[in-house]
């Protein structure tokens, strides 16, 4: 997917680019550059399909080595049950692998034949894994892979090896950046979970904007 049929300047097209880099709102993007909110919106929109798709294709990397798995969960505050469980929440499984990219994907629920499929797909054979305490990754300790457990209860972050912290740690990074958004449609949520991967993935803004221009063009 390439940006090709855009009516904007080109001009304006490469400092949009920028400013979604740089997280700068459309709207806010849009006053700078003197365009309409709705044009900027279009092309932030369009921006991320094109990131959701290149990563769609990059999804065939498999990782090896050690690799941190755990489940998150996205939407606005609401009144009952928190975490695993919760009402109207969109759900998303997450691999990282140390020292290298985290994958993502929504999942429906969080039982064993749901995560099972997507560990086999994604993770060599052999790899170490480390998850939470969570009853659906009983699995793991008698499959094909290395499997170590994290007890939150009695266990904290000065572990050496024997942690979650870097799918935690973008769990907090990816809540940041959409939590500006003031909600998102729930069509369009894939998008934005793709772009916190990318941002995530792909180093500094410079580095960023090159790959988006590489992509766009």
């Amino acid at each position: 997917m390439k940006l090709t049929r855009c009516k904007l300047t080109r001009k304006h097209q490469h400092r949009l680019l920028e400013f979604f880099v740089l997280e700068v709102t459309a709207r806010s993007a849009a006053d700078l550059l003197g365009i309409q909110p709705n044009t900027a919106a279009l092309f932030y929109h369009k921006i991320r399909q094109v990131i959701a798709a290149q990563l769609e294709q990059l999804a065939e990397e498999i990782f090896g080595g050690e690799v941190e798995l755990d489940e998150s969960y996205f939407g606005g505050a609401r009144k009952g049950k928190r975490g695993r469980g919760a009402a109207g929440k969109v759900v998303v499984f997450g691999l990282l692998k140390r020292g290298g990219k985290v994958y993502t994907k929504i999942i429906h629920d969080t039982k064993t034949n749901t995560l099972m499929p997507i560990i086999r797909n994604k993770i060599a054979p052999d790899s170490i894994v480390y998850t939470d305490s969570y009853h659906s990754y009983n699995a793991l300790d008698v499959s094909e892979f290395h499997h170590f457990r994290i007890n939150h209860s009695t266990h904290f972050s000065e572990e050496k090896t024997n942690h979650i912290n870097g799918i935690e740690n973008f769990w907090n990074q990816a809540k940041k950046v959409l939590r500006k958004y003031n909600g998102i449609p729930k069509q369009n949520f894939h998008l934005f979970l793709k772009e916190c991967e990318f941002r995530f993935n792909f180093g500094t803004p410079k580095q960023q904007l090159a790959i988006l221009k590489k992509w766009c063009y």
